[in-house]
């Protein structure tokens, strides 16, 4: 059943972040990372197990299902097929200055070399969300005025202000499709409630602590590894995940999803798309994480029962970006 505006209202004074690091604060939950958090965090690396959650920037990833954001595009600049015509037309060719610069190089040389270039959204794959990505009401988080965010970038809360926080602290892995049995994914219609998440916590034996970035594995990912249906929806949080996030003092949270959040209409709120994200982003100062792979470390978490690890996962410092790629690593 959908909520009520007057629902969401509640629950946004009840988790609004804003003064409460002071009032130029850009870094949101990412303050409750301390030093004494990272610390605690590379003492997770016990057996030098690598898990990397990041999924390819390909033509085949799931962004080419919507229009207003499209797969990455690669682009061969030099290649190896190149360079036995420019040696031998390149430096003749006066009227293209790129081939004659690196038929010039090439003439009676050794060296060879590649180079390439992406065209792609920033949140084409596995990415974090910045806080300025979404706003309602003319703020973004703590306040900042939304026309801050213009066609150069974003000047309050892009994803080059929280560079300085690494990302890196204690991840925790709650593997919500393995609790219900679920086989690949969660079904959609059936939204992952904040009841939920403290009984796969407690099933897993692993308690939250102030700071740690929470993995919801819903099996999303795996399941488009084998479908390649970008557009085929699953359950993801329920809005009002956003209360449990804050209450636990979470500092971000990721997902092997599209949205994080649950998209069904019926698991939201009236009058608002994506609630959960207004109320983490705008509201609390919560990055999201979207499109992470985690099929291999949940399957290893499962086999020796510890769901704690060491997480980093920086973004790109895009100056001015509302979101940004990464390739996050567990280490255990």
């Amino acid at each position: 059943m959908t909520d009520s505006m007057a629902d969401f209202r509640r629950v946004a004074d009840d988790v609004r972040n804003w003064g409460r690091w002071g009032d130029a604060d850009e870094l949101g939950t990412l303050n409750f990372i301390t030093a004494a958090k990272v610390a605690e965090a590379t003492a997770l690396a016990r057996t030098g197990k690598v898990f990397p959650l990041g999924v390819d920037f390909g033509s085949g990833g799931p962004q080419g299902a919507f229009e207003f954001r499209h797969n990455p595009v690669h682009v061969m600049t030099v290649d190896g097929g190149d360079a036995q015509a420019l040696v031998k037309y390149g430096p003749q060719w006066l009227h293209n200055s790129v081939a004659h610069h690196v038929g010039k190089l090439f003439v009676d040389n050794l060296f060879r070399f590649n180079d390439d270039m992406v065209v792609m959204p920033l949140q084409a794959a596995s990415q974090w969300d910045a806080l300025c990505h979404v706003y309602y009401e003319d703020k973004l988080y703590n306040g900042f005025p939304a026309d801050s965010v213009t066609s150069f970038g974003a000047f309050h809360c892009g994803i080059d202000k929280v560079d300085s926080k690494g990302i890196a602290s204690r991840g925790v892995l709650l593997d919500v499709v393995r609790h219900r049995g679920a086989g690949v994914f969660l079904e959609p219609g059936n939204p992952v409630t904040p009841e939920e998440l403290d009984a796969v916590a407690r099933a897993q034996g692993v308690t939250l602590t102030r700071g740690d970035i929470v993995l919801v594995h819903t099996g999303w990912w795996t399941r488009f590894a084998q479908t390649r249906n970008g557009a085929e929806r699953g359950s993801g949080l329920h809005w009002r995940c956003a209360s449990w996030l804050h209450d636990n003092e979470i500092a971000a949270v990721a997902a092997d999803n599209m949205m994080v959040e649950d998209p069904h209409p019926a698991s939201g709120v009236s009058g608002a798309f994506l609630p959960m994200h207004l109320l983490c982003l705008r509201d609390m100062g919560l990055m999201l994480g979207e499109y992470w792979d985690m099929t291999a470390l949940s399957a290893d978490c499962a086999a020796d029962g510890v769901y704690e690890f060491q997480l980093v996962a920086p973004p790109l410092r895009v100056v001015g970006g509302v979101g940004s790629p990464v390739n996050p690593i567990a280490i255990k």
